[in-house]
């Protein structure tokens, strides 16, 4: 990181950034990305427009950053010793209102993606490739194990099917995920794909 960078980001405490982060949520939430303004922002945490653009350049990654600074870090520091349990440990990061919550926050942004070039290309490089960074290391170390085949042609999926729980259940149950139904959709449908037996 360049001095100057240093600089600019040293103006903000950490405790003012997670103010700063939370209020961009709630507004994420309350009119949308696409009505999301950074005067808004601005208005909304007391802060110059000026120092918005400075410290994060544009919208699309400040409400990137934003989500992701409320996201715990998935894959860190889990290693239960069995795929079933690492993906089950995951599932308990969040809680079911905070699942919901996220879930649909998520919603709003996927269909704002569609829209926003700026938006895809930041959520990509902050949020999607950590992840999938982080998941391949949950799954290499259960290849490793040998519980799962190398070769096993569902492993390229993983991460589909994992996001398809979250999304698919509001589009047709009209209810939010929950720890309880991706817990059972992860023993009933990823695990046997992936060739585990649910108890293992």
């Amino acid at each position: 990181m360049t001095e100057v960078a240093t600089a600019r980001r040293s103006r903000i405490t950490p405790e003012r950034e997670a103010e700063l982060y939370a209020a961009v949520l709630d507004l994420l939430r309350e009119v949308g990305y696409d009505a999301l303004t950074m005067d808004a922002v601005a208005a909304r945490t007391r802060s110059s427009k000026a120092t918005l653009y400075r410290q994060w350049g544009g919208k699309a990654d400040l409400v990137v950053k934003a989500i992701k600074h409320s996201k715990p870090d998935h894959g860190e520091g889990i290693d239960t010793g069995s795929l079933r349990g690492d993906l089950h440990a995951l599932i308990r990061l969040e809680d079911d209102c905070t699942i919901e919550q996220n879930s649909a926050l998520m919603r709003g942004v996927a269909m704002a993606m569609h829209n926003s070039a700026d938006l895809r290309r930041a959520f990509r490089a902050q949020l999607v490739e950590p992840e999938m960074a982080g998941f391949h290391q949950v799954i290499q170390r259960a290849v490793d194990r040998g519980e799962v085949r190398a070769d096993c042609p569902a492993l390229e999926f993983l991460l589909h099917m994992m996001i398809g729980g979250f999304a698919t259940r509001a589009l047709l149950d009209d209810q939010p995920p929950t720890q309880a139904f991706l817990t059972s959709y992860i023993d009933a449908v990823v695990l046997p794909a992936l060739g585990i037996p649910a108890t293992s």
